[in-house]
Parts: C-alpha cells; sequence; structure tokens
C-alpha cells in the first residue's frame, strides 16, 4: 500500500491518526478540513459523508468511503464508475442506548429531581417529591426499523413497552408487535406515546412529520429524531412545541451543521433551545469511543482490501473495471 493517499475530511480530520495508527507505514493518510477548491484531487481514498456533484467531477479515485451509514451528503451519482462506495455502520448500539435514555429521562425526570441532599434540604425534598412516569406498558413507533430501529426494538420490548414497526413496506417484523407501511402513518399515530426517527432521509422521508401529523399524536406524546432534522418539518416541529400540542421532543439531529467552520451559526432558523420541552444535543446519540474503534477498523480493512483486490465490508457499488482499464 505504499504511497496510497488518503484524505481524510472535514469533521472526521481528527480521525486521521487513528486510521494512520491502523494502516501502519505505507498509506498516507492527511486530515483535511476540506477539499482544495479547485483543480484535481488527488487522492486514492477519500473518508467523507459530503462530497458534492462539482467535487465528485474533481476526483478519480479508487475508494469512497462514507465514514458514517447516511448517503444524503453524497453526490452519488457524480462518482465516476471506477470508484468503489463503501459505508460503515456500528452505530446502532449507542444510539439506542440514547434513544431508551431519551425515554426514561422524559417519563422519570432524573434530572429535575434534587441531587444535593443534606440536613437542611433532605426533609423538604423528602416531603415535597413529585410523581413520575414509567415506560412500561407504553407505545413505541419506531419508524425506520432498520439496525438502529431493532436495536431499540429489543431493549423497548425489555422494559415492557409496545413496538410499532413503521416501514416502506409493512412487512412483519419479529420484534414488533405490528407493523404498518408508511402511508398508515397518521392512523397508528394517535395511539402512541413515543415516535422516535431513525429513517434515512429520502424525498419520501422529508418532511414526513410534518403539520398533518404532529395535529393526530397525543399531545402527551415524546418525539426523539436520531435520523435527519428534515424527517420532521422545522416550523411545523416548533410550532407544535410552542404551543404544548405534542408534550416534548429530543433532538439531537439539525438542520443547519458548520460544515464551513463557522465560529456561530444557529442549528435552526427557530430557537428550540427555549423551549422548555424540548432537549436539545449536539449529534452525539452515537458518538462513543468505541463506535470510532469498530468504524475506523472497518475503514482500515476495507482500504487493505482495495490493496488486495475485493471483499469489500458494507459495500454500496463495486467500481466498475472497464472505467479503471
Amino acid at each position: 500500500m505504499s504511497g496510497l493517499q488518503i484524505f481524510v475530511l472535514a469533521q472526521h480530520a481528527p480521525q486521521a491518526a487513528r486510521l494512520r495508527a491502523l494502516l501502519g507505514a505505507g498509506p498516507v493518510v492527511t486530515g483535511m478540513a476540506a477539499l482544495p477548491p479547485e483543480g484535481p484531487i488527488d487522492a486514492d481514498v477519500l473518508v467523507t459523508t459530503h462530497l458534492s456533484a462539482e467535487q465528485a467531477a474533481r476526483w478519480r479515485g479508487r475508494l469512497l468511503q462514507v465514514p458514517g451509514a447516511g448517503l444524503d451528503g453524497i453526490a452519488l451519482e457524480a462518482v465516476w464508475p471506477g470508484c468503489t462506495i463503501c459505508n460503515v455502520h456500528g452505530h446502532e448500539i449507542p444510539m439506542a442506548e440514547f434513544a431508551m435514555l431519551a425515554m426514561l429521562e422524559h417519563r422519570i425526570r432524573l434530572s429535575e429531581m434534587p441531587s444535593h441532599l443534606d440536613a437542611a434540604t433532605w426533609p423538604s425534598a423528602y416531603a415535597s417529591r413529585p410523581l413520575h412516569g414509567e415506560v412500561a406498558g407504553q407505545q413505541l413507533a419506531i419508524i425506520g426499523f432498520g439496525h438502529i430501529g431493532r436495536e431499540v426494538a429489543r431493549r423497548a420490548r425489555a422494559f415492557g413497552m409496545g413496538v410499532v414497526a413503521v416501514t416502506r413496506t409493512g412487512a412483519p417484523e419479529p420484534l414488533a408487535d405490528r407493523t404498518v407501511p408508511t402511508f398508515r402513518l397518521l392512523e397508528i399515530l394517535p395511539d402512541v406515546d413515543v415516535v422516535l426517527l431513525c429513517c434515512p432521509l429520502t424525498e419520501q422521508t422529508r418532511g414526513l412529520i410534518g403539520a398533518a401529523a404532529l395535529a393526530v399524536m397525543r399531545r402527551t406524546a415524546l418525539l426523539i429524531n436520531l435520523a435527519r432534522a428534515e424527517v420532521a418539518d422545522e416550523a411545523a416541529l416548533y410550532a407544535a412545541l410552542r404551543e404544548e400540542r405534542i408534550g416534548g421532543a429530543f433532538l439531537d439531529v439539525w438542520y443547519r451543521y458548520p460544515w464551513g467552520g463557522e465560529a456561530e451559526l444557529a442549528p435552526s432558523r427557530f430557537p428550540f433551545h427555549a423551549l422548555p420541552n424540548t432537549r436539545c444535543t449536539p449529534h452525539s446519540s452515537a458518538w462513543t469511543l468505541p463506535l470510532l474503534e469498530r468504524r475506523y477498523a472497518l475503514i482500515a480493512r476495507n482500504i487493505r482490501r482495495l490493496w488486495e483486490g475485493g471483499g469489500f465490508e458494507h459495500l454500496l457499488r463495486a467500481g466498475d473495471p472497464k472505467a479503471l482499464a
């Protein structure tokens, strides 16, 4: 692999050292804040979650390795046919744990309980402790029943929750109590306590949780978005939360990201952070050290297999040998 040029881009650039250590001597691994604004892109491998059509037109590399599962930031149709495209998973475990944390926190309100108990505060804290809720018996609708959805379903069932899987086809899922197709979403929303978004962003899912869906949700319902922000209509969601037409939301994905390195940038056009029924987190649901270890070990294996001639993991598209000739 001597001389193989690998660019690790944007927010993933700090992981260049990790990848360099996994690959050893030979490949040249460079962390870059951004690709050059013009001219050919001189790399054999790009590790990135964002590649515009204009950038893809300037690159004739051999492996596009997406260091996540989502492909909505990649202009796939513009990547030249000689390039192999792979992604990675491994995020489903921490995201499922995060989803359970959100549900438990919404019902138990642990963060609101007094934590400083001394002789002066203990008697009044004990006397005034509020009743809190339970997740057992609650109905959870999981929109998108892939790797993440199934991991959440396993944990939710262990907590005694009912699980409704919402999928494109509505085909039965062993981990769900029932499965419905996406076009029947409005029918089931009045009957669920928690709506979890963990589906890909496509033209079919963009704005799926809009004014119509929010209007039929329970006033006590919790929305958790771990998918892409745009699956929920920005303005409609803010209005529903501000007017307390739903019970609350945990939002871990956003409508604006500082891809250009901005020092100041609001994550939304609306001040979700100011709403008392909304918890805002900085795209942290999957962000764990074990996740990085799993993902970059797989990325290193794929780069070695590029050198060895195939056997890629999480292969999305094999490079056309005719284009390479």
